[in-house]
């Protein structure tokens, strides 16, 4: 019941990673849950879902505690969540076993942890644009890491009008790089931002600030 990684993206940004090997029973008095994300729980009917669900707090949890005093999540009209009675930003994700949260001081910030899927493969059209096609040349690491890096864009954006293919774009990189240089390109909203990216756990980590 702890935290499986701490990475520390300079001196505003922690991301944890944490391992899911509890239990639904196990994760709960982890956690005191406002009356809204009682609400929210009651909606989960998946048992999985609801572990990763609970997981996600508890990483937040794990990462609030890291220099201060956790106090529960609230979410904005977006679904977007935020810390109660703290300013600090933060996103969270999840897939089958792995819980990922992350929390930036000053800036917005987005999360995505990924297990690597032949998927991203059949998805490529509507998610990549051609230049991004080209370079990715149908290798799955490749693939994920635009995957993975455009999902932490879309969390950091945190509103819905945009598309991974026509807003999101990720410059190309070098294998391995561990850094990408991702924009987010609306008509009244241009942003440059950069995307942090891992090979750990189920398969990729990205943070996006």
């Amino acid at each position: 019941m702890s935290v499986y990684q701490t990475h520390r993206l300079g001196a505003s940004c922690t991301a944890v990673l944490w391992k899911i090997e509890e239990s639904e029973d196990e994760l709960r008095p982890l956690l005191t849950l406002t009356v809204p994300e009682q609400m929210e729980l009651l909606t989960i009917t998946h048992p999985a879902q609801r572990v990763e669900w609970l997981a996600c707090r508890a990483a937040v949890r794990a990462l609030v505690e890291l220099n201060g005093t956790y106090a529960g999540l609230y979410k904005d009209e977006y679904g977007k969540p935020h810390l109660i009675g703290l300013d600090a930003h933060i996103s969270l994700s999840h897939t089958t076993g792995w819980a990922a949260a992350v929390m930036h001081h000053f800036k917005p910030v987005g999360i995505d942890i990924e297990p690597f899927r032949e998927q991203f493969v059949r998805v490529v059209p509507r998610v990549l644009s051609d230049d991004e096609i080209r370079h990715a040349d149908g290798d799955l690491r490749r693939l994920a890491v635009y995957w993975c890096a455009k999902e932490a864009l879309y969390k950091l954006y945190g509103k819905r009008q945009l598309t991974f293919r026509e807003h999101l774009h990720i410059e190309p990189f070098a294998d391995g790089a561990g850094l990408l240089t991702g924009h987010v390109r609306l008509p009244d909203d241009v942003r440059e931002l950069t995307i942090h990216y891992f090979e750990t756990g189920p398969g990729m980590l990205a943070v996006a600030f």
